[in-house]
């Protein structure tokens, strides 16, 4: 066997865009092994490399060559191949000719399903070097580039100009054209610790001569963790610790090849500002990682990562620090402007902002989340006072000057001026809430206020987009309703409360009316929506998707109960009566399904003849009086234990009893005893959907 070798591709660009280089640099490469999977190349390993200036992989234990492969072409059946005198048919000799030889060089292939001619041609494996550069061509095709852009004057299109191309199998150059650049084995360093070119002689030096003379940290894994360590350090220095957050850390890694940690300090009157104007401020804005002291409180400094080691530290020390200041300076002045009024203030001024044309003002839409957030507290027992009220306040903030200049920070300011306002504690912490969660896995909203604003703000926006026919397609979702959709569950269900999700689409349609008219239809559109949402919630969550199918089938209205039943029919699945029960039942609803018989609703024990029945009747007699007040407490794990002790008189009764005999009496009594019996496992769910019980 030919001895194996590494193989590296290097594209060489201008800056690429931070948050979408590691989407970029996995995309490569496993767009890149799909096709040497396809040409049946295989390899030993694979490292991938990602710098603001370069996408890399390094391919381990390649062969030079593809293995040669046995192609086969089928044509006619035998049968329609020859004539009855033996001779080739039409379809025969269009075949062969198809295939470049005569009838004669044609095989026969024996199957069982019978006989046919078929062509073998041995095909040889191109070299890997001959195949590798269209592979990269179409690698590089295939990245999810939204929109792609040209430079000089040739019509190769790439994310950002392309303006090296490193490729090497072993210590040789692979020939050819990428983007319109020729290969060579040249990379290059820092832009400006080491701009000139640098040679790779074999792909094991890559890493190492990139960042010796390069001053280039190739792996991103690599350069994140040292961010991460120079930050810790700085943080130390200034006596606090560094506030990371990961998302933040994977950009800034992203905009550095060689990065230096700068700690910079800011003046301590801005600590009068909310903590949270400051932190967004330094992340969003400047890519600065805050410092915090042992309580969780902000110390006035800032970590900085400088793309470079400068022989004066100091200057972009200050640099840095000029930078932020008018930006603090600009929070503050929003903070105290927004503080000379009340928040009910900017209650008027809503009716000037369009929530959706169609389904009003954003002060319409505050009016409508009052209305159902009443409804939500009548139904769960709450002091309605403090949820209206939140309701009423909780789009205020969005007139702020503090929230048109940092709209991430919607709710979070609202809490401050609703504090400021001497609002009752539970209602500034609902405006906050209210927007809960944000994104999965999210905190959900604490408070009862939160949890009934959270809900009617959310469902009022899935049934009025609904109603206007806006529903979301595909990956389009501008008015997040996924998200909404999800959040509303999770509350419901976490939380948990006992909320009829049904009802309240129905309470939110009437609200919405006045605007648009919503038909029975949209509020079950909406429903089944929702729900639908519950079977990737429940996957997140390892439940097996019969598991879902067999609660779904049921078609409860209220989530918090939906998922006690979810529960419950997990844990009947890991009993030992399981598998027989839910073949049982899947036999059971065929029967039913297919009986022309009227039956009554109960068997009449006077027609119970066979022991086997009698068995049954007697233990669902037994059985009922105490599974009925579980069912009823929505106790269905324990109702579902109870249930599985007919697993015997179950078996027993379809081993000796025949359900459809031709005694007409029996048989409509057999069936009432059966329909009983599902009935029972119905009030949980349809376990006939169970595919693998007890595996």
């Amino acid at each position: 066997m030919a001895e194996v070798r590494d193989l590296l591709v290097e594209i060489g660009t201008e800056e690429l865009p931070p948050k979408a280089l590691q989407s970029l640099s996995a995309a490569f490469a496993d767009a890149l092994t799909a096709q040497l999977g396809e040409a049946g190349l295989a390899f030993a390993q694979l490292r991938r490399f990602a710098t603001p200036r370069r996408l890399a992989v390094w391919i381990r234990g390649l062969p030079p060559a593809q293995p040669d492969r046995e192609l086969e072409r089928k044509g006619p059946a035998l049968k329609a191949a020859y004539d009855a005198d033996g001779n080739p048919t039409k379809a025969a000799q269009g075949f062969a000719r198809s295939c470049g030889v005569e009838v004669g060089d044609l095989e026969v292939r024996e199957t069982p399903k019978g006989a046919w001619l078929v062509y073998r041609q041995r095909q040889e494996g191109k070299p890997t070097k001959v195949l590798v550069p269209a592979m990269v061509e179409e690698a590089l095709a295939r990245l999810p580039i939204p929109k792609r852009m040209r430079w000089g004057a040739g019509d190769a299109e790439f994310v950002r100009p392309v303006h090296w191309i490193l490729m090497l199998f072993g210590d040789e150059v692979i020939e050819g054209n990428i983007l319109g650049i020729p290969a060579d084995r040249l990379t290059r360093g820092h832009r400006f610790h080491h701009p000139a070119p640098i040679e790779i002689e074999r792909p094991d030096q890559y890493a190492d001569r990139l960042l010796d003379p390069g001053h280039v940290v190739a792996v991103f894994e690599e350069r994140r963790a040292t961010i991460r360590q120079q930050v810790e350090a700085k943080a130390a220095e200034a006596g606090g610790v560094a506030h990371i957050d990961e998302v933040l850390l994977d950009e800034v890694c992203a905009l550095n090849e060689w990065p230096v940690a700068v700690l910079g300090r800011y003046e301590a009157r801005f600590l009068e500002i909310p903590p949270e104007v400051l932190i967004t401020t330094m992340q969003s804005h400047q890519k600065y990682f805050p410092v915090m002291d042992e309580s969780g409180g902000l110390k006035p400094f800032f970590i900085t990562i400088a793309n470079i080691d400068s022989r004066e530290p100091g200057q972009v020390q200050a640099g840095n620090e000029r930078v932020i200041r008018p930006r603090f300076s600009d929070a503050a002045f929003f903070w105290e402007q927004d503080l000379k009024s009340p928040l009910e203030t900017f209650v008027e001024g809503l009716k000037g902002v369009v929530f959706q044309n169609r389904l009003g003002t954003l002060y319409d839409k505050t009016r409508r989340i009052g209305a159902l957030t009443r409804l939500i507290a009548d139904r769960l027992g709450h002091d309605e006072g403090p949820s209206v009220r939140a309701a009423e306040l909780s789009k205020c903030d969005l007139m702020s000057e503090m929230v048109g200049e940092f709209p991430s920070l919607q709710g979070i300011m609202g809490r401050y001026y609703a504090e400021h306002a001497g609002e009752l504690a539970e209602v500034a912490t609902a405006i906050e809430e209210h927007y809960l969660p944000r994104h999965a896995g999210d905190d959900l909203p604490q408070t009862a206020a939160g949890q009934a604003v959270a809900i009617a703000d959310k469902l009022d926006t899935l049934v009025g987009i609904f109603a206007i026919g806006q529903r979301p397609s595909g990956v389009k979702d501008p008015f997040g309703l996924r998200r909404a959709a999800l959040g509303v569950l999770r509350i419901l269900i976490e939380v948990p409360l006992d909320l009829d999700l049904l009802e309240l689409l129905e309470h939110a349609a009437g609200h919405i009316a006045p605007k648009v008219e919503v038909e029975d239809r949209t509020i079950d559109e909406v429903f089944d929506y929702m729900m639908e949402r519950l079977r990737a919630y429940y996957a997140d969550r390892s439940m097996t998707p019969d598991v879902v199918e067999a609660v779904m089938a049921r078609r409860p209205t209220r989530p918090a109960d939906f998922d006690q039943r979810v529960r419950a029919v997990a844990m009947f699945r890991t009993l030992p009566e399981a598998g027989s029960l839910a073949s049982a039942n899947k036999r059971i609803r065929n029967i039913l399904r297919k009986a022309e018989d009227d039956y009554p609703s109960r068997p009449d024990p006077r027609l119970l003849r066979e022991s086997g029945e009698r068995a049954l009747a007697s233990e669902l007699e037994r059985v009922t009086p105490e599974v009925e007040p579980l069912l009823e407490r929505g106790e269905y794990t324990e109702a579902l234990r109870r249930l599985a002790s007919l697993k015997k008189p179950v078996d027993q009764f379809f081993d000796e009893v025949m359900v459809m005999t031709d005694e007409n009496d029996l048989r409509r009594n057999r069936l009432a005893l059966l329909a009983s019996l599902s009935s029972l496992f119905l009030r949980i769910a349809d376990l006939s959907r169970l595919q693998q019980a007890n595996p």
